[in-house]
């Protein structure tokens, strides 16, 4: 282009960090007027060629958010490293360090301090490594979900990426588009925004394109400005596009306003675990320091093995256990192309007991055929057809299926050379309150019409008139019951309709509105057939085996409703409509709910407050939808379930996108989360039982015993050892008749289980201490590295063989087999420590090597364990219904 754009310069002004310099920058181009503003931006009316867009591109870069300090592959690493665990362990080899190295009289030991750092990097390489895995799951698995936008290059109208989008674009935007960009509006016809990203106000906001006068408050109060963040509810609009990526207002803004702040449940229920991990160690960690050091009169050694303790406690390998396990719960839905976009949304997935879903597009096969063109006698009328067609044809909004179906049954009906007879003056958008929209007209005799479509009710409430055998007569009762028996007749058919209206007196300068949409003439009705999916009855059915029961939330009418939720095997007993939940109470509303299974004739708002009503009850709630009247309920809902083709806000909002509109991939995510879920807990619940069981054991060994009753590098190692072994659980198989019904975070239900499992370990413990004292003949300070030799080796292989027991709620092995993976990593664990503690390689943790002998008693006492674990299982099944 001419002159050139001045991209450094331009860049310069964007980078600034400055939210008070972006809001003068907005404030300019708001009030300038829109040649200086084609200027400014060396842009035209015919937007940029491909080259300067491409010039432009590798100035700014990509147009998307991206936070001030890269997240580099040395800070994720950084952050694997630097965790309270690990710091703790980096603690004891710097105290380590000194006593054992630095103050030590004679010869000074290094081993247990390299042992400590040893730890601390396959802990933290095994974290980096999972971490890193899951990372590169969810980008891949992202990057299939594309959101484009309608751009001007070269005078011709192309659709792009939105990341691809630079200043200076023009682009064009309509009802259920998101605002990729910064922008200044060019053009605008009823466009309504929706800014809570921003601002929390749920209100929309109308925009214009004229230039801005009005005094502002804020700066989004600006009405000829659009922000990155917001999308269009209604209406269309053409715009300038100003600043992209980090140099928008959104981006000024990322680190307030990135993620969603409202509180998920696998957020809610990992915190609920932690509080309670945190609570036992705040207990036990105290009562280990004092009774050690008031017993061995070491206050250091007592302290350093408190803190050892306290590490003990801790599962560390639980955001191992974690990442891996959602990671191959998203790989795996991946196969049946469904796009998770975040991690936790697999195990909530499988917690879901409610799905609320959206009819049309969803439900049904979203394959929209025009069956009925009919007057208000229900009579086949092709008047009806052209105006309906001409209406579509014409409107520049959102072309939804409806519309193109009327578009595709007119151009078999040869109607197609009707458009070149008008001329459009003027539209007035679609948007949910009215649930209408209408085109003006002008034909070659220079008559003027306006055409309007919509819904029933509301075009009978804008009609004055209604054209009945030819003739034009006003809209007595009468006549309005005569046109509701003909809609209902079919409606109950499952047709979905459209009712059609026009007038003639329109006014020739004007600016037209929803006030014009008045004293129309009702001609007939258009009736549309979506019939529903084959895979949504056996999706339905399959969910419901499954503990999932379904509520359908739509706007559209009572009778195609019904019709197409009979098919698939949803109850149509109770049905409630808009105007009845507008009419309830909350709690009125939450009686409704425990028994209707559909909602007709729903706003976005309803939606949401049915699914905040259903949270409200304890339910998890995923809700599908497809449309930007679902994106307030996907916002809320426990899941959001979208599809690849729904409009851009829907697919922004939800937490997980269906390539392919398959619901039976519903029932596969479901399980999936489910057995997810069931691995986590299983994790949880060993780690857990089996550390608390050792600090009891650790008390009273403490009370009785001349010496520590295992080093603090001892406990470390095997406490690593443990953690290693289960590793394998994330690959664990899981029983079909855990997944057969959904499962909540329960940290009552983990204490229970710790405080019954727990002292069972200890019990065994003191029996290993027993034989250990009275029979190998430990019982002197000198022989202390041969009875914490002993312990290590029961402790680590107990724990390992008890996962067999914890994994099931069947007799361990014989009825449920688990994982080669599980198998494996225990195994070559428990015979690590086997080696350690029966070979001079335990010299390295100070202990000594165990008799053969020992090799008899560990095996007893390990299927004592095992034989006592799977009774007190049955007992806690009888009493708690429950294992996992």
């Amino acid at each position: 282009m001419k002159g050139g754009f001045k991209h450094e310069k331009e860049k310069t002004f964007n980078t600034v960090n400055t939210t008070s310099s972006l809001e003068d920058k907005l404030i300019q181009n708001a009030h300038i007027d829109k040649q200086s503003l084609f200027n400014k931006y060396n842009t035209s009316q015919n937007g940029l060629s491909t080259d300067e867009s491409i010039l432009r591109f590798e100035t700014y870069g990509k147009n998307v958010i991206t936070s001030k300090q890269k997240d580099s592959k040395f800070r994720r690493l950084l952050s694997s490293i630097v965790n309270p665990f690990n710091l703790i362990l980096i603690a004891i080899a710097i105290i380590t360090f000194l006593t054992d190295v630095i103050f030590v009289k004679g010869n000074p030991d290094f081993l247990t301090v390299i042992i400590i750092f040893i730890l601390v990097t396959v802990s933290s390489s095994i974290s980096f490594m999972q971490s890193e895995k899951s990372r590169n799951a969810v980008e891949e698995l992202t990057n299939l979900v594309t959101n484009n936008s309608n751009i001007l290059r070269d005078g011709k109208w192309i659709e792009i990426p939105i990341e691809n989008i630079v200043p200076g674009d023009i682009i064009k935007l309509a009802a259920g588009d998101m605002i990729p960009a910064d922008i200044r509006f060019l053009t605008t016809k009823d466009t309504f925004v929706a800014q809570s990203a921003l601002t929390g106000e749920s209100h929309p906001v109308e925009k214009f394109s004229n230039i801005s006068s009005k005094d502002i408050d804020i700066i989004t109060d600006l009405d000829n400005i659009g922000f990155m963040g917001s999308n269009i509810l209604s209406g269309s609009a053409t715009a300038l596009v100003i600043s992209t990526g980090n140099h928008t207002y959104f981006g000024s803004m990322a680190k307030t306003l990135s993620g969603d702040n409202a509180t998920k449940s696998f957020e809610r229920g990992v915190s609920s675990i932690s509080r309670l991990l945190i609570s036992l160690t705040l207990i036990m960690v105290p009562m280990v320091f004092l009774i050690n050091g008031i017993i061995k009169q070491d206050w250091l050694q007592s302290l350093m093995f408190a803190i050892s303790i306290a590490v003990g406690l801790t599962p560390e390998m639980l955001p191992v256990i974690m990442t891996t396990t959602l990671a191959k719960g998203a790989v795996s839905m991946s196969k049946h192309k469904v796009v998770v976009k975040n991690l936790g949304t697999i195990q909530t997935f499988g917690e879901m007991d409610i799905l609320c879903t959206d009819k049309t597009g969803t439900l049904t096969e979203d394959k929209i055929v025009l069956e009925k063109y009919m007057n208000l006698h229900g009579e086949d009328d092709d008047r009806v057809l052209r105006h309906a067609f001409l209406n579509s044809y014409f409107q520049t909004g959102l072309k939804n299926l409806i519309d193109l179906a009327i578009i595709n049954r007119a151009t078999k009906k040869d109607l197609k050379p009707l458009t070149t007879r008008y001329e459009k003056i003027d539209e007035i958008p679609f948007d949910f309150s009215r649930r209408r929209m209408s085109v003006v007209l002008i034909d070659k005799d220079n008559k003027r019409q306006l055409i309007t479509k919509g819904a029933v009710e509301e075009m009978l409430e804008i009609s004055k008139f209604v054209e009945i055998n030819g003739q034009v007569l006003e809209l007595t009762d009468a006549y309005k019951k005569f046109a509701m028996a003909t809609y209902e007749k079919y409606n109950k058919e499952g047709l979905r309709i459209i009712a059609v209206a026009q007038k003639n007196e329109v006014p020739k300068e004007h600016i037209f509105s929803v006030k014009d949409e008045s004293n129309m003439v009702l001609i007939g009705f258009v009736g549309f057939l979506d019939p529903p999916k084959k895979s949504a009855s056996i999706a339905i059915n399959k969910l419901r085996d499954h503990g999932v029961r379904t509520i359908v939330l739509t706007g559209d009418s009572e009778g195609v409703t019904a019709k197409v939720c009979k098919e698939i095997g949803i109850s149509i007993d109770h049905i409630i409509s808009g105007n009845e939940v507008d009419s309830l109470s909350d709690q009125d509303l939450k009686e409704k709910l425990k028994i209707c299974n559909i909602f007709a004739k729903l706003s976005p708002n309803k939606k949401q407050r049915i699914v905040k009503l259903l949270q409200e009850e304890g339910h998890t709630v995923g809700f599908l939808g497809d449309g930007i009247n679902d994106a307030p309920a996907l916002h809320q809902a426990d899941v959001g379930i979208s599809v690849d083709s729904a409009v851009d806000i829907a697919k922004e909002t939800a937490d997980i996108v269906l390539l392919e509109k398959d619901l039976v991939v519903l029932e596969e995510g479901v399980l999936e989360g489910r057995k997810t879920f069931g691995n986590i807990m299983k994790y949880i619940k060993m780690a857990t039982s089996g550390n608390f069981g050792n600090m009891i054991s650790v008390i009273v060994a403490s009370i009785f015993l001349p010496f520590l009753p295992m080093l603090p590098v001892q406990l470390l190692a095997q406490n690593l050892l443990n953690d290693f072994s289960q590793v394998g659980m994330a690959f664990d198989n899981v029983d079909k008749e855990y997944i057969y019904k959904p499962h909540k975070w329960n940290s009552k239900s983990v204490l229970r289980f710790t405080l019954v499992m727990g002292p069972l370990s200890s019990i065994f413990d003191i029996l290993c201490f027993s034989i250990l004292w009275w029979v190998i003949g430990t019982n002197t300070v000198q022989m202390a590295p041969l009875f914490q030799a002993g312990w290590f080796v029961f402790g680590t292989v107990s724990q390992i063989l008890v996962i067999y027991v914890i994994r099931t709620q069947k007799l361990s092995i014989i009825e449920s087999r688990p994982s080669k993976i599980l198998f494996i990593s225990t195994l070559f664990v428990a015979l690590i420590a086997i080696v350690i503690g029966f070979t001079d390689i335990g010299v390295a943790i100070d202990i000594d090597r165990l008799p053969i002998s020992f090799i008899l008693w560990l095996s007893i006492l390990s299927l004592a364990y095992m034989i006592s674990a799977e009774l007190v299982k049955k007992i806690y099944l009888r009493r708690y219904n429950e294992w996992i």
